[in-house]
C-alpha cells in the first residue's frame, strides 16, 4: 500500500505538468509580452477620408511571433502563431503633419485550435496600454471571426508580410 501511495505521489507532478498546457475555451488569450521585439509585419494608416475612420482611424502596426512567420510564408499558420495589431490614434497638426498618438488598443490573434467555430483562432483586445482590461468576450470573438472569415484562403489573416 505504501509503495502504491509513493508511486502515485510521484506521478501527480508528472500528470500535472503534462496537462497544464492543455488549452480550454475558458482560458483567456494572454497579453503578448514583448511583442514589439517580434517581427514587424507592416503599418497601415486609416485616414479621415476613409469610411472606417470613426471606428478604426489611425496607425495600425502589426507584429508576428516566430511561429507566425511560417504562416506568412506558406499560408497556413501553425498552432502557437500569435499576431498583434497595435492600434494608435492619428494626430494631424495645422501644417498637415501626421504623427502617432496614444495607443487605443491591442488586438491579439492566437492560433491554438481551441475553437473550430473560429478557424482555430482565439481573439482578444486589450484597451489602451492595459495588460488586463479586455474587450472581447465569447460573442466578440465570433464578431472578430466573422470579419476574418473573408480571408479563409489566407488562414483568416488579413495582413501579408512585406519582405
Amino acid at each position: 500500500m505504501r509503495n502504491t501511495i509513493l508511486v502515485l505521489s510521484a506521478l501527480i507532478p508528472v500528470f500535472a505538468f503534462a496537462f497544464r498546457w492543455q488549452p480550454s475555451c475558458a482560458d483567456p488569450v494572454p497579453y503578448p509580452e514583448g511583442f514589439r521585439s517580434w517581427v514587424y509585419v507592416k503599418t497601415g494608416l486609416i485616414g479621415p477620408k476613409s469610411k472606417f475612420f470613426d471606428q478604426f482611424g489611425g496607425f495600425h502596426h502589426i507584429y508576428a511571433n516566430a511561429e507566425a512567420l511560417t504562416g506568412y510564408k506558406n499560408g497556413k499558420f501553425p498552432v502557437g502563431s500569435v499576431l498583434v495589431f497595435d492600434k494608435h490614434e492619428m494626430l494631424e497638426d495645422s501644417s498637415g503633419n501626421i504623427s502617432e498618438g496614444k495607443r487605443k488598443w491591442i488586438d491579439v490573434m492566437v492560433k491554438d485550435d481551441r475553437a473550430d467555430s473560429t478557424g482555430g483562432w482565439s481573439f482578444e483586445e486589450f484597451k489602451g496600454d492595459s495588460r488586463t482590461e479586455r474587450s472581447v468576450k465569447e460573442l466578440g470573438a465570433v464578431k472578430c471571426f466573422n470579419c476574418h472569415a473573408a480571408r479563409k484562403a489566407n488562414d483568416f489573416v488579413f495582413s501579408e508580410l512585406k519582405e
